[in-house]
């Protein structure tokens, strides 16, 4: 068994995979039927917009620091951005991961070090992507 990516990151305070057992596990069916059991066909639909609503207004925060550039269009919960070197964009990194206000991963993208924002996790609130924004901002001006 083995993992291959350039998102997952060593850091001290760990690497998910080792603090849950579901980085890309096989059998979703179960979820998918008690997501729709519990929430039924609207609470899941709310659940993905609330989820897309996020990364919108990550995309749109990141935006607005000075250096930083989003590179995707953000259609889903996926938001990659670069704070304009390889080098500074891993400081920032560093520095949010530090923080520990929330994990966000880096990677690389089409040979550029990146900044990868997967919005997944059903409890994020529109507070905490404001305090990690908020987090983000304050790294990329030390970075």
């Amino acid at each position: 068994m083995g993992q291959r990516g350039d998102y997952p990151i060593q850091h001290e305070h760990g690497d998910p995979i080792d603090k849950v057992p579901e980085l890309s596990r096989r059998g979703r069916a179960f979820t998918v039927w008690a997501a729709l059991r519990s929430l039924g066909r609207s609470g899941v639909s709310d659940l993905v917009e609330r989820l897309c609503r996020h990364a919108s207004a990550f995309a749109a925060g990141i935006t607005g620091i000075d250096g930083a550039t989003v590179l995707n269009e953000v259609a889903f919960t996926q938001v990659c951005a670069e704070f304009g070197s390889d080098g500074r964009t891993d400081r920032v990194l560093a520095r949010l991961l530090d923080d520990g206000t929330a994990w966000i991963s880096g990677s690389t993208w089409h040979g550029r070090r990146v900044m990868r924002i997967s919005v997944s996790n059903w409890s994020t609130t529109d507070d905490d992507v404001t305090r990690t924004l908020d987090v983000i901002r304050r790294a990329a001006a030390r970075a």
